[in-house]
């Protein structure tokens, strides 16, 4: 029976960060299994058949962590990546509306865009009142009547695929631009563009191989026999502080875990998940599946969305969220940038909204021209579809009470569940917190230090990292 210090499961960027600086600080007693071929998780990339790249759905490199940042360039080298400044829209009222939507209403018609100011003007009279009691509340409160109907309520449904009575809002962070009448109204009248807002307004992307070669790079510099690819974990148990492994006769034993799993199907792995209380929480923890579709596309972009970035979709015009022009983030993510270019659209899947696997590609190029991004159905030249079964952890209103409730449980067994779908906090679970959860784990089990991304995600967000400036 083999024994290790520090057991570390999923090579997704924070089991990844984890074993980064477990090196760094010279521990050396570590193991980080894997049951998928190739690392990265959900922020890995696919080259496929007909040499198209595709990311797990739709990520660029922007950091709150100068330690990310400077991962990010030891990994790759200046001439591996390419910068941009984003362009985000929103369609809607069969027009692009540049992201945020909230400050830029002067693209809308005239009517649309007066239901939208009469909706801040009554709010600002209506303001005080009881605190709101869930996100759909939250954002009526924040935003008015107009916007909501509009904008904020269709594409929050769309995206979350839960009520919005049953999320919570107390995540949002940096995630949802607030505004204001003046500010608003200012943007109206003085017909001025508004589209600096956020963490993400500037990005990097690799040269080549996608999201995925920045984990691939980071996996391959780690020493030899450390990590295991195809390890699949059967069972954990936490008494005995034993990881059994597919294919493997003995059991590992460990003295410290790192699990980035999903935070439910840990508990079910681990014998924890006989207990009552446990099996409790767990179950109120709600996600969504994602479904992404690239469309290799013949010719060039029309002029409307040549350098875009990506595009919201709220309306039922199409079954997608959000949909990114990813030939513009890199010429090599399809394989000839002069004969066609590439577009990935991503739709949601839970309980509360189904969606036909079988069908949906056909939806979403149907939809695809519906919204204008491609020309007609015969430009799509080639098809590409995978299912997330975990897509996006749900900021739902029994979340917190679950997480207090199940991390101190599995921390009493020496077990420690990080990251996207490990800490199940979508405020930190893009790539620069996910490494930084794992990171910050290390530290706390090495030398004690506060684990700040994952218990204190509001003093994180407020910080901005260093990014190289963008090519001209």
């Amino acid at each position: 029976m083999s024994r290790v210090g520090i057991v570390i499961i999923g090579a997704g960027p924070t089991g990844l960060g984890a074993a980064w600086r477990l090196e760094e600080l010279g521990a050396r007693d570590w193991l980080l299994l894997e049951r998928s071929p190739e690392p990265g998780g959900l922020a890995g990339s696919v080259l496929d058949e007909a040499g198209y790249t595709w990311d797990r759905g739709g990520h660029i490199q922007f950091s709150h962590y100068e330690y990310f940042d400077e991962l990010m360039d030891e990994l790759l080298a200046p001439d591996e990546w390419l910068h941009h400044d984003r362009e985000s829209w929103v369609w809607i009222s069969d027009r692009f509306v540049p992201y945020p939507f909230q400050h830029n209403l002067r693209y809308l018609p005239r009517e649309v865009m007066w239901d939208c100011v009469l909706g801040l003007i009554r709010l600002r009279a209506e303001a005080g009142g009881r605190p709101p009691e869930n996100f759909g509340q939250w954002i009526q409160r924040t935003f008015g009547e107009g916007i909501c109907r509009h904008f904020m309520e269709p594409y929050n449904r769309k995206v979350w695929a839960y009520p919005l009575d049953e999320l919570a809002y107390d995540w949002i962070g940096d995630r949802v631009a607030v505004t204001d009448l003046e500010r608003v109204v200012k943007n109206i009248i003085l017909e001025r563009d508004d589209v600096g807002w956020g963490p993400n307004n500037r990005f990097r992307f690799p040269l080549r191989g996608g999201t995925g070669e920045v984990w691939r790079r980071c996996a391959a510099r780690l020493p030899e026999g450390r990590l295991r690819l195809g390890a699949e974990v059967l069972a954990i148990d936490t008494r005995r502080r034993e990881v059994h492994v597919l294919g493997s006769a003995e059991p590992i034993r460990f003295e410290r875990l790192i699990s980035t799993m999903p935070l439910d199907r840990l508990i079910q792995l681990t014998d924890l998940g006989s207990e009552p209380g446990c099996q409790d929480h767990a179950g109120r923890l709600r996600h969504s599946s994602t479904h992404v579709i690239g469309m290799g596309v013949r010719g060039r972009p029309r002029s409307e969305v040549a350098t875009k970035c990506w595009m919201y979709f709220p309306e039922p015009t199409a079954p997608f969220y959000r949909a990114t022009v990813f030939s513009n983030y890199s010429p090599f993510n399809v394989p000839d940038i002069e004969r066609g270019w590439s577009l990935m659209c991503e739709v949601s899947e839970s309980p509360a909204k189904p969606v036909e696997a079988t069908t949906i590609v056909e939806e979403a190029i149907r939809g695809a021209v519906a919204t204008r991004l491609i020309r007609r159905a015969d430009d799509v030249i080639h098809v590409y579809h995978a299912r997330l079964p975990y897509g996006y952890p749900t900021p739902s209103l029994g979340r917190d009470a679950a997480l207090g409730y199940l991390l101190p449980r599995l921390a009493e067994r020496g077990l420690y569940s990080r990251g996207r779908f490990g800490a199940w906090k979508y405020e930190v679970s893009n790539q620069d917190h996910s490494l930084m959860q794992g990171v910050e784990c290390v530290d706390y089990l090495l030398e004690g230090k506060e684990e700040t991304t994952v218990w204190r995600p509001d003093v994180v967000n407020l910080r901005r990292g260093r990014l190289a400036p963008a090519k001209r």
